[in-house]
């Protein structure tokens, strides 16, 4: 922030977490400056598909605006009528339930609130997006900290919001600032995208590199032959194809029942696989679990010794593969391959790039997608000489090292770009900087050429 320039005079807001702010800025509550402050429906609403009146709660609100995703519930007509509260263009969303301070503007969109969603109506005093960025800043993420209630689940209370203090300048100076961070934002979020497209692309590098060596090997000079599977066309030519059915035990995990039940459940005894804790990254092994079953639980379902490769075999998230480093109980969302007759890395690579492909082929059913144990034993699988796959495991994990240093560095970036416009939000909105004279570079352009013609 060192390029921009400070206020002249700053006073005391009267409340640590916001700090001082300049001296001609008002501090007032956010009650005396809009003219509604509630939340929504405490209820369920009835549903019905097809009307285009959508029930959205706070995990709606993303990045300034209602995201209406394919998930979102539709309410007939009078329901919408009936629960809809005053919503215009002056109005900013906040969620305050589960994960506190996503906020959003409305725009129009034929919505009734949940709980977990409030809105805050503007006056004239305030512009709606001045606020939204204001409740987007540290020092708003510092005061929901304070206020917030709740354990497990956070909650906000429509009161602390009421006498949550907002900076205010004028309203012209309100529009400077916006107009200053909509430029410096956008140029932020800009090379942002450019960094998340370049994980992406290295992504799809990453499965092109193991692909080829899974399908294809390392020798490019080698003989090839038809492998007899559509998908995987020539292999090379001394190598066989079997399916997994004959190179493994295919077995499903299973749950104990009850489900819930607290003596099965939650325990200390048996770490517990889920579906959740094989896709939430891109590791080859899993280590440790979040969640554990008590020892009864244990007892009635099956134990995966370290070393098995498993399979997510239901849900959204279904065909990604993980090598289990620890004895543990999986539920029936997961697959284990056992006596697995070749490599378990080789294996793992090879069912890495088949996810997309697999999850096609469940597609077309209705339900929950799920692959069944037969579908698993189906599997057309490569397999090279013994000396030959340790040679491919070796050439892959040195190149996918080399992509992930890579993804790693952009990430780092993405985390310190969007860490520099938290704080450019925070400093320009609660007037740690003076963006008064600040000129849109287009049309500071148009004022040089005026002067040179």
């Amino acid at each position: 922030m060192a390029k921009y320039q400070k206020y002249a005079e700053y006073q005391d807001s009267g409340v640590e977490w916001l700090g001082e702010v300049p001296s001609h800025w008002q501090t007032p509550k956010l009650f005396h400056v809009t003219s509604k402050i509630g939340d929504g429906l405490h209820s369920t609403p009835v549903y019905q598909e097809g009307t285009g009146y959508y029930f959205i709660n706070g995990n709606n609100l993303v990045d300034g605006k209602i995201v209406i995703g394919s998930t979102a519930k539709e309410v007939p007509n009078e329901e919408f009528i009936k629960h809809r509260v005053f919503l215009n263009e002056s109005t900013v969303l906040l969620s305050i339930n589960g994960t506190i301070g996503k906020v959003a503007l409305y725009e129009g969109e034929l919505v009734i609130l949940g709980k977990s969603a409030a809105y805050i109506n503007c006056e004239h005093k305030v512009l709606a997006l001045f606020l939204l960025n204001f409740l987007n800043t540290l020092q708003a993420k510092k005061y929901y900290d304070l206020e917030v209630t709740g354990t497990t689940i956070f909650n906000l209370s429509l009161n602390s919001i009421r006498n949550m203090k907002l900076p205010l300048p004028t309203i012209l100076e309100q529009t400077q600032i916006n107009s200053f961070l909509d430029h410096e934002t956008a140029q932020i979020d800009t090379l942002i995208a450019k960094q998340e497209k370049l994980i992406e692309l290295l992504k799809e590098k990453r499965k092109a590199v193991i692909s080829h060596a899974v399908t294809k090997g390392l020798n490019p000079n080698v003989s090839m032959k038809d492998s007899g599977v559509e998908w995987l066309g020539e292999v090379p030519e001394h190598w066989t194809v079997s399916k997994f059915g004959y190179i493994s035990q295919v077995v499903r995990g299973g749950s104990p029942r009850p489900a819930g039940d607290p003596t099965l459940f939650n325990g200390d005894y048996s770490p517990w696989v889920t579906v959740a804790e094989i896709t939430k990254d891109d590791e080859l092994y899993l280590t440790s679990t979040e969640t554990f079953l008590t020892k009864k639980g244990s007892e009635q379902c099956r134990v995966f010794q370290t070393g098995t490769l498993l399979l997510s075999n239901s849900g959204a998230t279904l065909g990604v593969p993980k090598i289990l480093c620890i004895n543990a109980n999986a539920n029936d969302g997961v697959v284990g391959f056992e006596e697995l007759k070749i490599d378990t890395e080789y294996a793992y690579f090879y069912l890495s790039v088949l996810t997309n492909d697999l999850r096609e082929r469940v597609k077309q059913g209705s339900g929950q997608p799920n692959l069944n144990t037969d579908i698993v034993k189906a599997i057309s699988i490569t397999l090279p000489p013994e000396n030959e796959i340790k040679e491919i495991v070796a050439a892959i994990k040195k190149k996918i090292n080399h992509f992930s240093k890579l993804m790693a560095s952009a990430e780092h970036a993405i985390q310190l770009m969007q860490e520099r416009r938290t704080a450019l939000i925070s400093a320009a909105v609660t007037g740690k900087i003076d963006v008064r004279s600040w000129q849109h570079p287009d049309k500071k352009n148009e004022v040089d050429v005026e002067l040179s013609a």
